[in-house]
């Protein structure tokens, strides 16, 4: 009998930065994560609101800053972790040369997107966005009630 995968572990997704950035291209790179945070994550307990991605070329590296990963409640108070602290994340140095490169640049930023687990190992979605104006994000709304109004129409349709 073939196995069948259990894919009970959560995505913690950044909705909020579609509406506030264009995503130009996104990027999969690991997180330097301790136990207790890990743990916390697979209970679905983290929060990428407020969360934004440095990248530097000299020394060569990429830090996720906060995002709050909050303390898990099983763990003493010695194996705690704290809950908005600077996180390492993991990426080839040519990738990092690019995301620092793009944002140096005027107007663009890193943004976490999501937070998900492939292969047991904890993986965060960033995207090389460049902000919104006003006038873009009210066309994004009106787009999205236009293509809601469409849905439903077609629902009652059928």
């Amino acid at each position: 009998m073939g196995k069948t995968k259990n894919n009970s572990n959560p995505v913690i997704e950044n909705r909020k930065v579609r509406h506030e950035y264009h995503i130009e291209d996104t990027l999969e790179v690991g997180i330097v994560l301790r136990g207790t945070e890990v743990k916390s994550i697979r209970n679905g307990q983290a929060s990428l609101a407020e969360g934004w991605i440095r990248a530097t070329e000299r020394p060569l590296t990429l830090k996720l800053h906060g995002v709050h990963i909050a303390e898990y409640n099983d763990a003493s108070f010695a194996h705690q972790h704290d809950p908005i602290r600077t996180r390492v994340l993991l990426a080839h140095k040519r990738e990092i040369k690019k995301l620092a490169t793009f944002a140096h640049s005027q107007g663009n930023t890193l943004v976490p997107l999501k937070i998900y687990f492939l292969n047991n190992k904890a993986k965060l979605l960033l995207g090389m966005a460049s902000g919104k104006r006003k006038s873009d994000k009210r066309q994004d709304l009106v787009k999205k009630a236009a293509q809601r109004e469409m849905d439903r129409a077609m629902k009652r349709r059928m």
